[in-house]
């Protein structure tokens, strides 16, 4: 059986590009080849903590991506070779870049039950590229915390975090209809991104949040005891940081809704009589139960230019390169691998 190139983790902080078995295709099944994939945010924490425990070892990473179908199983009859497509890695049993045994930085990889597939295995456009494909399934993780935020036109939006989930929130939630929608970060580099996106960028580290919401998105006072608040409808967290969220719940006005989306690894207090006070309603964002297709749709409306996600651009073979680069939270924003060189 012939080999291919994958990336794997062998334990905490230790990654190889291997050669393994090319895999075998299945009668419900389709075999993709990667043209581009995506590192993501979960990619960098499996590889400090040696991939998932109980999964699969050695570990095999990568999630974001899209390809060619270049092989079908006989039962397969709705999609073919030459087929561009984007994969959702959630859907179905593939756990693509999450069960550890097969994972998108890769030359090719296979799409496990593709006769099923409904949202899972999606046609991509010719319209879009393979890098914006790839791109679709972060954009899909900041259009689902846009929808749990439940913003509506002419809602204004602050998102904490101008990492690519925060950029996609933030796209998420101008599609959805908000007027003002500002990005909260620390890092110039990531600010200049979101001001190539055409939003609002504030510095984290001047004047203080609610001074910098105030001066962007006006006052509103509709609790006394509060006087003079942000007028922020929605705050997207996406930085993990207990710190931040603890400053959004005691910044939001009476009534505002916060969506919590980044990944917090330890316990967060709060509290509670602000909470009443303020009749903060507060929720959470998990992946993408169904926002591929309308990800795709806005894509293909050309109302955003998404390009400015991506940061660096590597091929494959440089993997090792490419993930340290990813791990420059303050350089990188969105690090590209092309999967065939």
């Amino acid at each position: 059986m012939s080999s291919m190139p994958q990336a794997r983790i062998h334990a905490p902080d230790h990654i190889e590009l291997d050669q393994v078995e090319m895999p075998a295709v299945g009668a419900d099944d389709v075999l993709v080849q990667v043209a581009r994939c995506g590192i993501c945010g979960s990619d960098l924490a499996y590889a400090r903590i040696g991939g998932i425990p109980g999964a699969a070892s050695p570990f095999a990473l990568g999630h974001e991506f899209a390809g060619t179908v270049v092989e079908t199983g006989i039962n397969v009859s709705n999609y073919q070779a030459g087929d561009r497509v984007v994969v959702n890695p959630d859907r179905g049993d593939n756990a693509i870049g999450s069960g550890g045994v097969q994972g998108a930085f890769a030359s090719h990889i296979v799409y496990r039950g593709a006769t099923t597939a409904a949202q899972g295995l999606l046609k991509l456009p010719d319209a879009l590229d393979f890098e914006t494909g790839a791109l679709i399934e972060p954009l899909a993780v900041g259009m689902h915390a846009a929808r749990q935020g439940r913003i509506r036109p002419g809602d204004k939006v602050a998102v904490l975090g101008a990492g690519p989930v925060g950029l996609a929130s933030a796209i998420g939630a101008r599609h959805l209809g908000a007027e003002q929608v500002v990005l909260v970060d620390l890092s110039e580099r990531r600010l200049q991104v979101a001001r190539e996106l055409g939003f609002t960028a504030l510095h984290a580290g001047r004047d203080g949040l609610a001074a910098q919401l105030r001066a962007t998105h006006d006052v509103i006072t509709n609790n006394p005891m509060l006087g003079e608040q942000p007028g922020t409808d929605v705050y997207i967290e996406a930085t993990g940081v207990g710190a931040v969220l603890q400053d959004i719940t005691t910044t939001a006005r009476k009534g505002a809704r916060i969506v919590v989306v980044g990944v917090h690894f330890a316990p967060v207090e709060f509290d509670m009589t602000n909470f009443l006070i303020r009749e903060l309603q507060i929720t959470a964002s998990m992946a993408y139960p169904d926002e591929f297709p309308e990800v795709i749709d806005m894509l293909l409306s050309g109302t955003i230019d998404v390009r400015p996600l991506i940061s660096h651009r590597f091929p494959l073979s440089r993997f090792k390169e490419a993930f340290a680069q990813a791990q420059q939270a303050d350089q990188a924003v969105k690090v590209m691998v092309d999967c065939q060189h």
